[in-house]
């Protein structure tokens, strides 16, 4: 487990597949056409198919229940901002790091980034979370 302070900071890389496209489509219902259409996504101010939003911002749920704060971790809110598109075959950098801590109610504070190479900040945000007593 990852220490726990302010300023401790946790993440994860992830390349975005077909495969994750296709089963985040069919898991979420969202089979939009800038998600699975190639024809129709070239017609798009992103000119060819992008990943979902919530598949990335997923990601950044993955660090908060794996790794910072980790087990027992209770989501409490989140919030986003898309900052550009992620395609297949691109790597997605997640970072959470902590910024503010209320031991008394044993609630946190995150900051939420999402980078990739080729686009640099694709999403931010914050998060606040309940985490398990130590």
């Amino acid at each position: 487990m990852v220490e726990f302070t302010i300023g401790t900071i946790a993440r994860m890389e992830r390349l975005i597949t077909e495969d994750d496209i296709q089963s985040f489509a069919r898991l979420s219902g969202d089979y939009s056409p800038i998600h699975m259409d190639e024809e129709y996504a070239k017609n798009t101010r992103f000119k060819g198919r992008i990943a979902h939003g919530m598949l990335t911002a997923g990601f950044i749920s993955a660090v908060l229940g794996t790794q910072l704060p980790g087990d027992g971790t209770i989501y409490l809110s989140q919030t986003l901002k898309f900052m550009a598109p992620v395609r297949i075959g691109e790597t997605v950098v997640v970072e959470v790091e902590v910024v503010e801590m209320d031991t008394a109610k044993n609630r946190a504070r995150l900051k939420t980034t999402g980078r990739t190479e080729q686009a640099g900040t694709v999403v931010e945000g914050e998060a606040l979370v309940m985490y398990p007593r130590r």
